[in-house]
């Protein structure tokens, strides 16, 4: 008797489709989360995301309704479109969980993060520096005669070519807040 030779995805021959319906691509997703402001809830989002093996790039959190105790969550994470849903679903079971957000997903936003960047060096690339600074933007927030630390508000892309651009001049240090996101519109 010969062994069966089935190839993978629906032929002629088959009524069924036996292609997978799931993508391996990996996206990158900025999710919000409108939380309960208190003790202990931060702690079960970064869990769920910890017990499952899943990344978390970006986490910022701060109260945005004094007089509600809300707070919001703002993570960027990377996954395939999968693990992406069974994040979100995941969140929304936590009790304390007013809304989950995928603002990927929900239409055009806006997102920034602030960096502090400290570069050293002297000369020609302290002037380099300087001109840099200046076309992205960038603040001089502290100087002495041999370094700079520049403050830098924007998207993390723009962050992250103003930072390819200061290592070979004397990046030596930076700290970035993570971002923070909002849809645009109504």
């Amino acid at each position: 008797m010969s062994a069966l030779h089935i190839k993978k995805g629906a032929t002629k021959h088959s009524a069924y489709n036996l292609r997978p319906n799931f993508s391996d691509t990996q996206e990158r997703h900025t999710i919000t989360v409108l939380v309960e402001n208190e003790p202990g809830v931060l702690a079960r989002v970064i869990g769920l995301f910890a017990g499952r093996g899943y990344n978390i790039d970006s986490l910022t959190v701060a109260e945005v309704d004094h007089t509600g105790h809300l707070s919001r969550i703002t993570i960027v994470t990377t996954g395939t479109p999968q693990v992406i849903e069974q994040i979100k679903a995941q969140l929304g079971r936590i009790v304390p969980v007013h809304e989950v957000t995928d603002l990927t997903v929900a239409g055009p936003f806006v997102e920034r993060e602030l960096a502090i960047l400290k570069v050293v060096g002297d000369g020609e690339k302290r002037v380099e520096a300087l001109r840099l600074a200046d076309i992205f933007r960038a603040k001089v927030v502290d100087s002495t005669l041999h370094s700079f630390m520049f403050e830098l508000t924007g998207a993390p892309d723009k962050i992250d070519a103003f930072a390819d651009l200061m290592r070979p001049l004397g990046l030596t240090k930076i700290a970035r807040t993570g971002v923070a996101a909002l849809l645009r519109g109504e």
